[in-house]
This record gives structure tokens, sequence and C-alpha cells, in this order.
């Protein structure tokens, strides 16, 4: 944790003791934290509620009534947050800066968000992959392929760490330089699988490893499709390279469906059992993906609509897979009509190389000839 995040937790006292400690609480998750936030307004309020009040919640029981009244004395938040601070993890709430908008537009939104390694503001334009443990080869050198091809396009692959599909996809994106992001069903301080730990310091180099448990949180089996929809709540849309008919790589697509995210599934072989529960989907209406292209023209206005910290602003898709040349040549097109000899001018690119250039740019549907010496944006 950096110097300024640690005055942050300090300034915020209170009000960071009571919402982390409400947020550990047993029993409360996102959907009752938020109608007890409702309800009384703040953390500190819940906490501090009288039993009779705390029971005219929907969803909250006699059991879960003595956890809360009992938290002061049960959970020690203060610990929590001398951990983090000791072991560099960010603490995240709501009304962090720092905390993903996208989560925010979820039903159900963790109050509280533990990060290793850093999360950033084009991290909005993200794409989630998932799969079963139980890959097969094929599988496994799609997700590979799949994630390293999105990433150099520059969207954040988000996954869970898993076996199988999900370390793929975290290995593809970071073959290809690019960012990627897991989202753990543990705490951030206990990788599972712990197999995985190396990759998980990989992921933090190039991104962060996220979970909304303690720190040093065991997974418990409810964990792993509570933490899918956090996968999915953190991107434009999710793959889903291989499952089963039962799997929670499915439950991450209900999840997507459910968020408003865009689907994607990788057909396979028809007599395949981890094909099925693609093929499924693909049969209820999700996108087949054959190569990254189709991720891309799929997620459309969601791209041009996810904010980026740098860059200039991407008014297509298909822009995310341009080359060094081929993105001169298209801001020096600019918004404007430009004739072959002034784009030449600006780019210094020999015009036998233009005009091939602009042919890639025609088909990729980004520019358009009004005749043969002038080129407009589409």
């Amino acid at each position: 944790m950096d110097d300024s995040h640690s005055a942050d937790v300090d300034a915020a006292g209170d009000g960071l003791v009571d919402t982390l400690r409400l947020a550990l609480v047993p029993g409360v998750g996102p959907r009752i934290r938020q109608l007890l936030l409702e309800r009384f307004g703040s953390a500190r309020a819940v906490l501090g509620a009288a039993p009779s009040d705390l029971r005219e919640v929907r969803g909250v029981g006699p059991k879960l009534v003595g956890k809360i009244v009992t938290a002061g004395e049960e959970i020690d938040a203060e610990g929590e947050i001398a951990l983090c601070r000791e072991h560099d993890v960010a603490i995240l709430t709501e009304t962090d800066d720092g905390y993903p908008r996208v989560l925010r537009e979820i039903p159900d939104p963790p109050g509280v968000l533990f990060v290793r390694g850093e999360l950033k503001g084009d991290d909005a334009l993200a794409i989630g992959m998932v799969g079963t443990r139980h890959a097969t080869p094929y599988g496994l050198r799609q997700a590979e392929r799949l994630a390293g091809s999105l990433a150099r396009a520059g969207l954040t692959i988000v996954s869970g760490l898993a076996r199988g599909i999900d370390a793929a996809a975290h290995r593809g994106a970071l073959g290809a330089g690019g960012r990627t992001i897991a989202v753990l069903a543990s705490g951030v301080l206990n990788v599972y699988p712990p197999e995985h730990a190396k990759l998980a310091e990989e992921v933090m180099a190039r991104g962060a490893l996220v979970s909304e448990s303690p720190p040093k949180f065991e997974p418990l089996g409810g964990s792993f499709p509570q933490r899918n929809r956090l996968i999915s709540g953190l991107s434009l849309g999710v793959i889903v390279v291989e499952a089963p008919e039962r799997s929670g790589a499915l439950i991450t697509a209900r999840h997507a469906m459910e968020q408003g995210r865009e689907v994607f599934a990788v057909p396979g072989r028809v007599d395949g059992r981890t094909a099925r529960g693609c093929h499924r989907l693909i049969r209820d209406g999700a996108t087949l993906v054959e190569s990254a292209d189709d991720v891309l023209e799929q997620l459309g206005p969601l791209v041009e609509a996810a904010p980026r910290a740098d860059g200039p602003a991407v008014r297509h898709p298909a822009e995310l897979m341009l080359n060094d040349m081929e993105q001169r040549v298209l801001a020096a097109i600019g918004e404007e009509t430009a004739s072959i000899d002034q784009i030449a001018a600006q780019t210094g690119i020999p015009i036998p190389r233009l005009l091939s250039t602009i042919s890639v740019l025609e088909m990729r549907r980004l520019v358009r000839r009004l005749s043969g010496t002038t080129v407009t944006r589409m």
C-alpha cells in the first residue's frame, strides 16, 4: 500500500472501520448489506441499531441480528486494516475513487475490495474469460490465443486464477505484454490453488489480484459462485472457452446476462463433454467466437463508452487491432476528408505502402474512399 493510500486509511478513521466491519459480518452478503444501508443510512448506524429495528429489514433473522449486534466485539476490523497495511494490500470501498466504476453498476456490488497490485482506469476496457478446470489441450490453446490477441488489442483480461482455462487466459495476456486481473474466491494473501502462487505474482506485476474476502480467507464452496459475479461485473463481456453442462463458467455467463454484459462462447467438438455448455450458450444467443475480431466487433459501442485514462478516443472496436502504421494513417485522416497526398506528407509513408494501408482500413470499415485520391472516416 503506498503512502497516499495509508493516509486515506487513517483519514477514513471510523468510517473505514465500520464499513469493513459490516462487510465482514458472516451472513451479511451484498444484497442484505444494501438493504441495511438503505434502512439505516450508514455502516455505523447499522452496527449501532437496536435489534428490533434490524429485524424489520428483509432477510435479517434473529441469528444475523445477533451477529450484527456483537460485530464490534467479534470482528477485528482494525487488525485487518493493519494486516493490509503490512502486506501492501489496498482496501477500496464504494465511495473511493479507485473503486471500479463498472462494479457500482451491478445489482450486488461488494462493499469492500481487497487489492494486491494495481487497478487502472483503462481496466474499464476489460473482457472476462472463464472455463472448465479440466480443460482439453484444444481449450487451453484457444484461451491463451484469444487472451493474447485481446490483450494486444488493449483489453484487460479478467479471470479467476483457477486451474485450466482461467490460468491459460492469464498466461495468454501476460505473454502478450497485456494487463490481467485475477478475482479470487480466497483472500488475496491466501492464493488458491496454491500451485498458482508464481502465476499470481506475475498477475500482480501486470495487473491485480482482487477479492471481496478478507486477506487470509480460506475459500469455501459457496465463495466461488459469488466470486464469479465479480469476474463478469468487472468486464464488458465474458467469453466461455470450455464448459460442461454443469459448470461454474456457466454461472459466470448467467451473471453476465443479468448484469447486461455480452456473452461469448468458443465452439468445440460436437462429441466433446467440455463443449456442451458452450454449444448451449450459442444456441441460446451467445456470440460464437473464432477470433478476437468477433469479440471486438460485438462489443462495438461498449468499447467507445468505456473510459480510458490515456490515448485517443476509440470510435470503433476495430481500432484496437491496428498496428502503428495503420494508427498513424487513421490519425492523419482525422475528422475531415483528406487527400492521399496530404496523408503521405503528414505521415512520411511512401505512396504504395500508404495505399495498401488504406485498403486495410477500408476492409476494417474504418474509412472509405470518396474518389481515387480522397479518403474520409466512416
